[in-house]
């Protein structure tokens, strides 16, 4: 794994984050993780290590360029799966408070074991995005939430707007179609308490880029929201 770890070292520069050799460390003891109890549990289609390195953790790390995050800010990471991008960020970003939502507790039991394993901690919370956003413990209790991957963008932002407090930003990672996105979320983003977002595009390597989202919070979320499981979905706002 050494050339894996030089590699993701030469990668993330290219990207304008630099890691330290202990983080090095860390992300290398991930992916060497990952992959090992993907062969017995589904975590990911990407198996080849330099894959990883490209399409999981640097696509992740590309977030840091797009949003600055506060110091000790408290994060969500909703349908975080194998930790991305929460863990990822954590790596890098061991100031933040994270707490990864998965409706599957044997992805979070994954994460627990990978955090005993690189000396980290994150908040593991097994329940769905809209039973997480109707809990007090959760409800808009934090700075940034994000989502890679997860929903079409109207129906992200009833999963994720009301774990969000006001002041606090939702950061969808999506693709170069995140504009029409956006402009098909205009409305349940007023509804849920946000304002239209900013894109970010950031070109990662060779024809692929990442589109980020940025959907402020400026008053609370109506309390009939999020709706009861599987609404969303079938009914967008």
């Amino acid at each position: 794994m050494t050339d894996t770890r030089i590699y993701l070292k030469e990668e993330a520069e290219k990207i304008g984050i630099f890691l330290s050799g202990d983080q090095l460390d860390q992300f290398r003891i991930y992916l060497e993780f990952l992959l090992e109890t993907n062969e017995k549990m589904n975590l990911t289609a990407i198996r080849e290590p330099a894959e990883v390195v490209r399409k999981h953790f640097i696509d992740c790390l590309s977030l840091l360029n797009a949003c600055e995050l506060t110091q000790g800010a408290r994060i969500a990471d909703v349908g975080t799966g194998a930790g991305f991008p929460g863990m990822v960020l954590k790596i890098v970003r061991p100031d933040l408070r994270m707490t990864l939502i998965d409706s599957l507790q044997k992805r979070l039991g994954f994460l627990d074991a990978l955090c005993e394993r690189v000396g980290l901690s994150a908040d593991t919370v097994h329940l769905r995005a809209e039973d997480a956003g109707r809990n007090a413990a959760y409800r808009e209790q934090f700075d940034y939430v994000t989502a890679r991957a997860v929903a079409p963008l109207n129906v992200l932002c009833e999963y994720c707007l009301p774990l969000v407090k006001q002041g606090g930003c939702f950061v969808a990672m999506k693709s170069l179609k995140a504009s029409e996105e956006l402009e098909e979320a205009k409305k349940a983003i007023g509804i849920l308490g946000g304002k239209p977002g900013e894109i970010r595009t950031f070109s990662l390597y060779g024809d692929m880029s990442r589109t980020f989202v940025m959907i402020g919070k400026i008053r609370p979320t109506p309390n009939k929201y999020p709706r009861q499981s599987g609404k969303a979905a079938k009914n967008p706002l």
